[in-house]
């Protein structure tokens, strides 16, 4: 995972220069004239360098006391959520806050859950995210609501609910403590219009293969109808009954419905269909550190936007992207940390067995 306080200021200074759109997600640029901040790609005027720096997260620039953008939508940048890195806690500590442990919990018992002491976990997330959990679990709150008074016609009572503020006099307080007007201010109207459940639209990094990703799907068993995946919900997992579903929108972008008359679980909900579809997952991360094996390399360039299909339970103490279940290709995936589950896929879709792996090892050592 990556050290908060090891950003390269000057680097994501000259990224902000020529909005790359390859750091939107990475990190986010404060303005300290204006208690702004930005993504990467914000297209608003770039403030000179000395009125800006950079954090790692956009719970850390909240907790120094930044807003929001309301021009670049911070709500809307990629997900980096759990794939920052290294720190297997932090990373399943995020996976928990993103369903919501903290909406209902403190962080003592978040830190229960993890096996870790109260204070540790507050330290861990000072140093990869730069914000402590309830921060995290704030701008989770804040952002998700962003997102439902964009994209939504629900009301400001139910986006308080739906996006795991206690009350709505807890969600107008803090929306007018961040952005100085009511979160009612914040509507466009005439946007959109849908009946028949919550639609949103959610971020993810390009690129995505949505053909293996859908057919993998369905060969599991999933509800698969042309490029629509659907899952009924159930109150014993998912806190309440309904269906869900997901479609490929625009590049970067999928559709997501939830109908469901207890929007309280949507938080849920949202973070499980994140996991199913590898929302969070980063390509060029990947690419990057995989890429030097010389037998992935051409299997990345070949199909560079494979994503692990993820489970709608999932309990497992090792992250998803890391978990190898090939026990004869542990030796050879050491190298392939973070990531030795993306390298036994690609060797999966280019039909290439653990056995053939070790053959070919053994040819070139000899």
């Amino acid at each position: 995972m990556e050290n908060a306080n090891a950003l390269d200021q000057e680097a994501c200074y000259r990224a902000v220069l020529t909005r790359d759109a390859r750091f939107d997600g990475r990190f986010f640029g404060c303005v300290k004239t204006t208690g702004i901040y930005c993504r990467p790609v914000c297209p608003a005027r770039t403030p000179k360098r000395e009125n800006m720096r950079f954090v790692a997260s956009a719970a850390a620039a909240e907790e120094a006391g930044f807003r929001a953008c309301l021009r670049c939508r911070p709500e809307t940048a990629p997900d980096m959520g759990a794939w920052r890195g290294t720190s297997n806690t932090v990373s399943r500590a995020l996976v928990l806050i993103e369903a919501g442990a903290l909406d209902e919990g403190d962080v003592d018992a978040l830190a229960g859950r993890l096996g870790v002491g109260e204070r540790h976990l507050r330290r861990l997330f000072h140093q990869h995210l730069g914000a402590a959990p309830v921060s995290v679990a704030q701008t989770r709150r804040v952002l998700l609501a962003k997102a439902l008074i964009h994209q939504t016609d629900l009301s400001m009572a139910q986006v308080a609910l739906a996006s795991g503020f206690g009350s709505v006099r807890r969600f107008n307080e803090t929306f007018q403590a961040l952005y100085e007007r009511p979160p009612s201010a914040l509507r466009r109207r005439g946007e959109r219009l849908h009946e028949g459940g919550v639609l949103l639209s959610l971020p993810y990094r390009p690129p995505y293969d949505w053909d293996a990703m859908l057919a993998a799907l369905a060969a599991r068993g999933d509800a698969v109808e042309g490029r629509r995946w659907s899952r009924g919900l159930t109150r014993e997992i998912d806190g309440a009954g309904g269906s869900v579903w997901v479609e490929p929108g625009e590049d970067g972008r999928v559709t997501v419905c939830v109908e469901t008359a207890e929007l309280k679980a949507l938080p849920g909900v949202l973070a499980r269909v994140r996991r199913v579809f590898d929302l969070s997952a980063d390509p060029d991360a990947i690419a990057r550190d995989l890429s030097s094996d010389p037998l992935l390399n051409p299997l990345l360039a070949a199909r560079p936007g494979l994503r692990l299909p993820g489970d709608w339970i999932d309990e497992g103490v090792e992250p998803p992207n890391d978990r190898l279940m090939d026990d004869r290709l542990t030796a050879r995936a050491e190298p392939w940390r973070p990531w030795r589950a993306y390298g036994a896929l690609y060797l999966a879709m280019a039909d290439m067995d653990a056995d053939e792996r070790m053959e070919r090892d053994d040819a070139e050592a000899a």
